[in-house]
């Protein structure tokens, strides 16, 4: 980027017109210099504190058709209410070998104009926290619901971030956030921030990129793994370090500006509970929360958001320890992914809102006018195993129920058939539940809950049931740690066995197949029960298809293979392969103590092998990296010994289960 701009492409970065650049400098507001005739203003003038609050005023611009640049639940919500308020939602194809590419600014831009939109939402996740993306939307002559691009670009820098909260008098943890992202710039930093201390990269969030480091012996390849996740993830790998504030909430305030500069926060969020650094469950208010701090907060998310001429909704958020003392951490410039508890206790539609400020409409209302009624909970269902380190999963999804009720809301971005993979984020919806109090809204929660079935592809559901019955859940005491200290419980084998009742189910289903498929493979036995060999989780077992005299579960016989559902969680069920030689040997050398397998958790391509055929690897070394959804995740030896096959190379995709390497003691 050049480090002076033109008034006209200032006024493209900041979402504003060239003439409004030209009275800023005029008037002294916006310092610039002359060359040869003509103004240059400066990238750290255009940065510095207080520059993007002087944004211009209102202009309405009437909504008639909109462009959703998102897909999944978050568009599904955004068709709800743009249909309600009589705006045209147009949804692109995203699927396939044809399907628009969400990341591509040019091609978003070309198909909302050839759609004839006159506005484009971006949701979150995807371009929405790009400044690049809002100024190209504003430069193509349409509307862009989300703050201005240089609110955006401020704010979405992690170091600018804690720089101007530094200015505003708002406490950051101590911390590295300077341009110098040389190697030993950051570990000289790491040494006088000591340990524990926390990774993470400038830009983006969702947890990508973050690396906890108790060990500064640890520190460089945190550093160079956190590089590779952030580049990856957000074409950005530049690198902030903070001191890791162990066992804290993690609080955020919803603010909302029009473009006259009004603003409110329309309370906190507590989304304390955690895995990978993404959040699981978040609810409002904050059981932690009192008047005192909730103010304290609203006015430090609202000095942020005013200080960078921030327009629509963002959220600042915040950790907070034991002693109620807060710290920022980031702001997102978007619609947050957990907005529906916000709306259920308030009563506000968040994208109308959003909608009418783009627009050029007034807030219309005032702090004192911001009345929280009740309380609401909401939890993310992932398409992972949480049983398995929260690996994603993908398959077909052949089943879904979703809940109702007084105080139940779904958001779902999924339908029977529906086709899950690793190219998206793993969510498929969102459950919320709204009550008179904090008791009554998870009752309605687990409630939603246990009515919720999705079957085809391995979720998190089972795991949510368990959550939300969980005392220090119920007691409001949940930290950022917590189902790192409570997950998963050490009876979960024994307490989520596979029930003699789905093995039935499963046997009644399949028992034609296999009769249909060889007639000597049926049930059928002379003169004893008919019985199918079944296959599933890993185990195998001689079933007879008679019917259960328990309560039958939830199932769907989807081509060759019957989805049962066990207490939430996708169980498949298939007829036993025939014995395998190989197999067979394989798993006879590792039950005697010999070779063992490395096989891929999940589906993701190769980012790194780390050994070589021969090389020696000691347990708990890692062997394969893998990388899916932006995220890194390593193989490791479960012995040490040498390595005696190797069947993959960087690059490479692989399937869930398939062979990496052999290692042999």
């Amino acid at each position: 980027m050049p480090s002076e701009l033109s008034p006209r492409e200032v006024a493209a970065r900041l979402g504003a017109t060239t003439r409004s650049v030209q009275r800023w400098i005029a008037a002294g507001k916006l310092p610039a210099r002359r060359v040869g005739g003509r103004w240059r203003v400066a990238n750290d003038a255009i940065d510095a504190f207080g520059v993007h609050a002087a944004a211009p005023g209102p202009v309405r611009r009437e909504i008639r058709a909109l462009f959703i640049a998102n897909r999944g639940e978050i568009a599904v919500r955004i068709v709800r209410t743009a249909s309600r308020l009589g705006i045209r939602p147009l949804v692109p194809e995203t699927d396939g070998p044809g399907g628009l590419d969400l990341l591509d600014i040019a091609a978003v831009v070309a198909a909302a104009r050839g759609a004839d939109a006159d506005a484009i939402h971006p949701g979150f996740g995807f371009l929405a926290e790009s400044a690049e993306f809002a100024e190209a939307v504003v430069a193509a002559g349409m509307t862009w619901v989300g703050p201005p691009p240089g609110a955006i670009r401020t704010m979405g820098d992690k170091a600018a971030a804690r720089r101007l909260a530094v200015d505003l008098g708002v406490p950051v943890l101590p911390g590295y956030d300077d341009a110098d992202q040389s190697d030993e710039a950051l570990e000289r930093a790491a040494r006088r921030i000591g340990t524990p201390l926390l990774v993470k990269p400038a830009a983006g969030g969702g947890g990508k990129g973050m690396r906890a480091v108790r060990d500064l012996d640890r520190f460089s390849d945190a550093v160079a793994g956190a590089r590779r996740e952030a580049l990856a993830a957000f074409g950005d790998d530049r690198l902030i370090l903070e001191r890791l504030l162990d066992g804290p909430r993690h609080v955020e305030i919803q603010v909302l500006f029009d473009a006259s500069g009004a603003g409110v926060h329309l309370g906190e969020r507590d989304c304390s509970i955690q895995r990978r650094h993404q959040k699981v469950l978040e609810e409002t208010p904050s059981p932690a929360v009192d008047p005192p701090l909730r103010s304290r907060l609203g006015e430090s998310a609202l000095a942020l958001a005013r200080a960078v001429g921030y327009v629509g909704a963002g959220t600042c958020e915040f950790l907070v320890d034991d002693r109620g003392e807060p710290v920022f951490l980031e702001m997102n410039t978007r619609l947050q992914v957990e907005h529906p508890v916000t709306e259920l206790v308030t009563g506000r539609d968040l994208v109308a809102d959003q909608l009418r400020i783009a627009a050029g409409e007034a807030l219309g209302f005032g702090q004192d006018d911001v009345v929280a009624t009740g309380h609401a909970v909401e939890v993310r269902l992932y398409a992972e195993d949480a049983e398995d380190g929260f690996l994603p999963a993908t398959g077909r999804i052949a089943a879904l129920r979703w809940p109702a009720g007084t105080g139940v809301r779904a958001d779902a971005g999924v339908d029977p058939g529906s086709e899950i993979t690793g190219r998206f984020d793993p969510m498929l919806a969102k459950i919320i539940a709204h009550g008179r109090d904090r008791a009554e809204a998870l009752d309605r929660l687990a409630a939603a809950l246990d009515e919720t079935v999705a079957l085809g592809v391995t979720t998190n559901l089972r795991f949510l049931r368990w959550l939300v019955r969980q005392p220090v859940v119920r007691e409001g005491q949940a930290r950022i740690d917590t189902l790192e200290r409570i997950w998963p419980p050490d009876d979960w084998a024994d307490r989520t066995a596979i029930p003699e009742e789905a093995w039935t189910t499963a046997a009644g289903e399949l028992a034609g197949i296999d009769a249909d498929a060889d007639p000597w493979r049926g049930a059928w036995r002379l003169n004893a029960p008919p019985r199918v060999m079944l296959e599933a989780d890993e185990e195998q077992r001689a079933v007879s298809p008679r019917p259960s005299t328990g309560e039958r579960p939830a199932f769907v016989l989807d081509r060759e293979t019957v989805h049962v559902d066990v207490a939430g969680r996708s169980v498949a069920f298939r007829l036993a392969s025939p014995p395998d030689v190989d197999r067979a040997a394989r798993a006879a050398a590792a039950h005697s103590g010999g070779s063992v397998e490395l096989a891929a958790p999940m589906p993701g391509s190769v980012v790194r092998v780390h050994a070589s055929v021969g090389d020696h690897v000691d347990a708990g070394q890692a062997v394969v990296t893998l990388e899916a959804m932006k995220m890194e995740h390593a193989v490791t030896a479960t012995i040490a010994g040498r390595m005696i096959e190797l069947r993959v190379a960087a690059g490479d995709q692989v399937i869930r289960g398939q062979l990496l390497a052999v290692v042999e003691p």
